[in-house]
């Protein structure tokens, strides 16, 4: 991409600060919304251009710049005291209805919880999409906006697994102390590492066409078991125990237990993945944590 493009990042999170490092690496112009003007100082650090807004609150929206690409990678703060679906789809709509007219692209990072397909059913962009959590069912509903939006034939949704890397591997302490993980044995966990997740970011901002959507996964699922097997392993710990029904969040997704397959995004946006499932995923995490 030439210098002078420009994105418009809504959430420059986990993800989206890792979409804006790389922005700013191939010398284009970052635009970074955030609600704190603490963290529009440490954007402003990192090199983007910031602007103060809340996207449930859409006099905040007025003077957005002028951009070619748009990205909403808003996660919801569950100690905010607005819903997820005012976040999720209300924000987006008076993202749309804001930014000026012109820009070439706009992606929405949805997520996989859309679906509910139970019986470790594969799943791709053609299944049926009906979500049982409020997450997706406000993720959904933000696809809908997008989608009957005047914007909408400029639109492209990621729709991605769960996403994992430096601090986001949950309860290694309790690996360590040797105490039950609240979490079940049962059910796939579809994962994608969050640098390769903002390298198909960067792919669908530069060569997906719109109107677009992909899955976003390694296309590797694997057991929640499984899973937390491989970390102990990893960090020198006992084999897991795992609490007994688990009243967690983890555990009422494992009653959803899908397979998401990622072959159009492998087929149209011609990404190859840096850590291609679970087990070199965590070994870089895990080996990176104990040299420190």
């Amino acid at each position: 991409m030439p210098p002078d493009v420009s994105t418009l990042i809504f959430g420059c999170g986990y993800l989206g600060s890792r979409v804006a490092r790389r922005l700013l690496d191939r010398g284009e112009i970052v635009f970074a919304a955030t609600r704190s003007s603490d963290r529009a100082r440490q954007l402003q650090r990192l090199g983007c251009r910031t602007v103060v807004a809340d996207v449930t609150e859409p006099s905040s929206l007025t003077g957005l710049p002028q951009v070619d690409r748009v990205l909403y990678a808003i996660g919801y703060d569950r100690r905010s005291d607005r819903s997820i679906q005012e976040v999720y789809a209300g924000g987006l709509q008076a993202v749309l209805d804001a930014v000026p007219p012109g820009f070439e692209k706009l992606l929405y990072i949805s997520s996989t919880g859309v679906y509910s397909q139970t019986g470790d059913a594969w799943i791709d962009e053609q299944s049926p999409c009906e979500p049982v959590r409020e997450g997706g069912k406000a993720a959904l509903a933000a696809e809908r906006v997008l989608q009957d939006h005047a914007s909408g034939l400029r639109g492209v949704i990621l729709r991605l697994a769960g996403i994992y890397g430096p601090g986001r591997v949950p309860y290694l302490d309790k690996m360590r102390q040797g105490e039950p993980i609240p979490s079940p044995q049962r059910g796939f966990l579809n994962l994608i590492h969050v640098e390769d997740a903002a390298s198909i970011v960067l792919a669908a901002l530069d060569r997906a066409t719109p109107p677009a959507l992909f899955c976003v996964s390694d296309g590797q699922p694997v057991k929640r078991g499984d899973y937390y097997r491989e970390a102990a392993k990893r960090i020198g710990a006992p084999q897991p125990r795992f609490a007994t029904d688990p009243q967690t969040p983890a555990a009422s997704r494992a009653s959803s237990s899908k397979r998401v397959s990622n072959r159009r995004l492998v087929e149209q946006l011609g990404v190859t993945l840096a850590f291609s499932s679970y087990r070199e995923g965590l070994a870089a995490i895990l080996s990176a944590e104990s040299s420190r």
